[in-house]
């Protein structure tokens, strides 16, 4: 492997152990199997290229759409490394900070090679917070973002991953939380890679007691685009509202795999997800509620809706109860399925053309989820970019 001196300069003695033993542990380790459940839907047959991890960051892409309308705080993330003056790492951080388990390649290797997430608590959550992150070439790169939300406080953050050129890249980013006692974390996640990077995201959030979280990702780009959450509900009285909206087309493989891990007492879980995939895309959800011995009186539910809007395309959609408490109530369900043609006879009838008419429908589709998102412009934004996928197949028959 590729020697990392220069990002291990300023590690903290805990960092620097950890990255070096990483780094010899990737020796070792190949790529996942498609045969194991949890990768079964993914091509892995290509070269992550570690070893183009970049030493430092790229040129910035310009200021775009989402940028210019925001007016919080921002956070710059560029090919991994933070670019905004007076945000720490935890690379650099005096006490050990948990991150993701090195459970697999792809986390071994963000251990080994991330220059640091960002570090993100007490000032720089004071505000509403959008972390620009960026991809800037076709080197693999490393993003991360950790956000420690003390006690008793709120704090509303907004990950937007995107790529600034059309060059093919693998990325492995990493969002990692702690939301502590009686704290609030609103949280939005954004994936707009280029259709030709392969993304292998990873996100664990763990919650205090009777600290709530809510959660909204959004899946626009990528050629793959993997998303795998652990949401912990360790603290008593915890409790997690999840949304989710993608639309895959092209060739798009978005993967999503949701694990709710309800450890306190009284614990509440609400997932709920929709997807649409047209021309030869597929989705996959695979959900799981699992609830501990400890976790009595626990409620969890699960949701995930599904639209294929071409013959070709085509989504996965397997919800999961693991349950070891006896006082609880749980309950999920998933839909596969078209456009309804009930809906669109009666829009008809109310004068809209076939094509007017499935537009509302797609729209009013995702409208549930994209109410959730915290702030009104991005969530035009969002709302536009979903409708435009579908209005551009519609105009090109490719629906």
């Amino acid at each position: 492997m590729t020697d990392t001196p220069t990002l291990g300069s300023t590690d903290a003695v805990w960092m620097a152990s950890r990255r070096s033993a990483a780094v010899e542990r990737l020796d070792d380790l190949s790529m996942p199997s498609e045969r194991e459940e949890i990768w079964r839907y993914l091509d892995l047959d290509f070269d992550p290229a570690f070893r183009t991890a970049p030493l430092t960051a790229g040129s910035a892409g310009s200021t775009d759409a989402v940028l210019e309308m925001w007016h919080g705080n921002t956070v710059s993330v560029v090919d991994g490394f933070v670019v905004t003056e007076g945000v720490p790492t935890i690379a650099e951080a005096s006490d050990e900070i948990a991150l993701v388990n090195d459970d697999h390649m792809f986390a071994t290797a963000f251990t080994a090679y991330a220059p640091g997430a960002a570090l993100l608590t007490g000032d720089h959550l004071g505000k509403p917070l959008l972390v620009d992150v960026q991809n800037t070439s076709d080197a693999t790169t490393f993003p991360g973002v950790h956000i420690a939300v003390p006690r008793g406080t709120e704090a509303t953050v907004i990950v937007r991953l995107r790529s600034t050129t059309d060059a093919p890249a693998t990325v492995v980013p990493t969002v990692t939380a702690d939301v502590s006692d009686n704290a609030r974390l609103t949280l939005t996640i954004i994936q707009d890679w280029n259709y030709n990077t392969r993304s292998l995201g990873r996100a664990v959030i763990e919650l205090g007691r009777d600290a709530t979280l809510v959660l909204a990702e959004i899946g626009l780009g990528a050629k793959i685009g993997r998303l795998h959450l652990d949401v912990n509900f360790v603290g008593n009285g915890s409790t997690a509202k999840i949304y989710g909206a993608y639309f895959g087309e092209d060739d798009q493989t978005l993967d999503y795999r949701y694990f709710m891990n309800h450890i306190g007492m009284h614990t509440r879980s609400d997932m709920f997800l929709k997807g649409a995939v047209e021309d030869e895309a597929l989705s996959v959800f695979t959900g799981m509620i699992r609830i501990e011995e400890t976790g009595q009186k626990t409620e969890a539910f699960q949701t995930n809706r599904n639209l294929i809007l071409s013959s070709g395309a085509s989504a996965q959609s397997v919800p999961n109860l693991e349950i070891l408490a006896n006082d609880v109530m749980c309950g999920h369900g998933s839909t596969v399925g078209p456009l309804d043609e009930d809906q669109r006879y009666y829009l008809m009838s109310r004068g809209l053309t076939p094509e007017s008419a499935d537009r509302l429908q797609v729209r009013g589709f995702f409208e549930e989820v994209v109410q959730q998102i915290p702030d009104e412009a991005i969530a035009a934004w969002i709302r536009e970019r979903i409708n435009g996928k579908y209005v551009a197949a519609q105009e090109e028959g490719r629906v």
